[in-house]
């Protein structure tokens, strides 16, 4: 049933929690007051957790699903731009999509939470592909990196920006999220 939760809650309510026997221990429960107060707000803070959270999970799995992640650096100086696309995964609030392959050139993962209100601060790290498309003194290919992404989502679409850091280095780099249809069943006959 959807309302378990809730019925349990009444009925701790009702009841009140199960004492064990008295172990020589001070406790609230043997003090006039303390123990009815105490009983009640403790039914309160149960009830209230298991109205809430419930509601908290479902508006924070509405992101849950797989994404179509596309990456947009522009040229800046003498370095070049360059746009990448690759898939992502939201499962459980969890964002994570992977371009390229581990521990070679050109390799990204980006990951991170989202937050009930479609806010996520990502984190990007990765492998240079090639100078040309790395800013930095120290800057070359196969040498690793990492950044921050501000992020936004909505239900099927999001946005990105990179951290540039104190702009000396970095570049506004941007992020495109949108969540793909779920494959629907084949209609073979």
């Amino acid at each position: 049933m959807a309302f378990q939760p809730l019925r349990g809650a009444l009925l701790l309510w009702r009841r009140g929690p199960v004492q064990s026997e008295d172990d020589g221990r001070q406790s609230i429960y043997r003090q006039p007051y303390g123990g009815r107060v105490m009983n009640r707000v403790l039914r309160l803070l149960v009830l209230g957790a298991l109205i809430i959270v419930p509601g908290t999970s479902i508006a924070v799995e509405r992101f849950d699903g797989t994404w179509r992640t596309k990456l947009t650096c522009p040229p800046k100086g003498n370095t070049e731009g360059y746009t990448w696309q690759f898939p992502s995964v939201i499962q459980n609030s969890n964002f994570r999509g992977e371009h390229g392959t581990a521990g070679e050139k050109g390799y990204l993962l980006l990951e991170g939470q989202i937050q009930a209100d479609g806010s996520a601060k990502l984190s990007a790290s990765g492998i240079v592909t090639s100078r040309k498309y790395a800013r930095g003194v120290f800057a070359h290919g196969g040498a690793d990196y990492s950044y921050d992404v501000k992020a936004q989502f909505k239900e099927t679409e999001g946005t990105g920006v990179r951290s540039e850091g104190l702009g000396i280095v970095g570049r506004p780099c941007t992020f495109e999220f949108v969540k793909q249809q779920a494959p629907t069943g084949s209609n073979s006959q």
